[in-house]
């Protein structure tokens, strides 16, 4: 499921920022190059975005480039600047198009943008934070919800019925609908906690010295929050590795600052909102419209790869067939 999820997540994010889809059967031939291409540019950023020994000895960029980091840097920049600016540029066009000597508006990320003056330099750069921070990271952490699914059949049992009950059976969830869902938010909570898709956040800096676990932290000293440690600490969550949505129940403000998949403050994650919008709208349309089975009697394994995002070591397989309440009273609309 790992590469649906992925084209799922940029899909999402490219119809608020563009308003076009790049993957999908309906997608034509040059849309759908432009979303392979980008979507390699995503993953070379990604890998780039890692360590290497010069970032802790600087000295070495000096006399060595490890692995041709700075030069694949340069390409990827150069490649992400032509499509991005190509998007821009189509955007701008569509436009200018006048209908009736009205001018052609929509309402896209772009568009909002370059009503406000924006510089093509800026849009590039926002266009690119989110499809860099908001696109893996989202299909990450539902391919991680999905597992746990699989894995508790009796939480999607619960969830299923909360969404039959709310949303019914005759017509797809809604953005508007996800906030009524309390116990699919539970279940988000839950997986994010167990596997939060960034299990270190992005490094912080000390404004001043301070006293951290006994350890003296100078000002100006790098900081990484281990949040995959903190949210399986025993001394703060009861029986921290089980897979419990339950535990939400009544929680809304003293479980808060327990859970930091986002970071918290002034210096969290400001595309928090977005993210669980996107992950509960995709998580509520695959369990309202398919039912799901494990591919073999086995629990899906839950061992963790290597990564920013911190995937699943192997990707999701899984078995689905279109529930068919949803045969009758949805899809025979379209």
């Amino acid at each position: 499921m790992r590469s649906r999820l992925q084209e799922l997540s940029f899909n999402i994010i490219m119809r608020m920022i563009f308003g076009k889809r790049y993957f999908g059967a309906a997608v034509d031939a040059a849309d759908a190059e432009v979303g392979r291409q980008f979507r390699e540019v995503i993953k070379e950023t990604f890998e780039l975005s890692g360590t290497d020994p010069g970032d802790f000895l600087p000295a070495l960029r000096k006399v060595m480039d490890f692995k041709g980091r700075e030069r694949r840097m340069v390409d990827v920049a150069k490649r992400s600047d032509v499509i991005l600016q190509g998007m821009i540029d189509e955007l701008r066009s569509r436009r200018k198009r006048r209908d009736g000597g009205q001018e052609v508006e929509s309402k896209t990320m772009i568009d909002s943008m370059l009503s406000e003056g924006y510089s093509d330099d800026i849009i590039k750069g926002h266009i690119l934070s989110m499809l860099s921070a908001g696109t893996d990271t989202s299909a990450v952490t539902i391919e991680w919800a999905m597992s746990l699914l699989l894995n508790h059949p009796e939480v999607m049992k619960n969830a299923l019925a909360e969404l039959d009950d709310i949303v019914g059976q005759d017509r797809l969830a809604d953005e508007v609908d996800i906030h009524k869902l309390p116990y699919l938010h539970n279940i988000i909570n839950e997986a994010l906690r167990l596997f939060p898709p960034a299990p270190l956040l992005v490094p912080h800096e000390s404004s001043e010295d301070c006293t951290i676990g006994g350890f003296n932290v100078p000002q100006g000293t790098m900081v990484l929050v281990n949040a995959w440690a903190i949210q399986r600490d025993p001394k703060v969550w009861d029986d921290p590795t089980s897979f419990k949505p339950e535990r939400y129940e009544g929680l809304e403000g003293d479980h808060a600052y327990r859970l930091l998949p986002f970071g918290m403050g002034r210096r969290s994650c400001p595309s928090a909102g977005l993210a669980n919008r996107v992950v509960g709208s995709a998580l509520a349309a695959l369990l309202q419209c398919f039912e799901w089975e494990r591919v073999t009697e086995e629990p899906v394994d839950l061992l963790e790869g290597m990564g920013l995002t911190m995937p699943k070591k192997q990707p999701l397989e899984a078995m689905c067939k279109v529930r068919e309440c949803m045969i009758a009273n949805v899809f025979a609309q379209f």
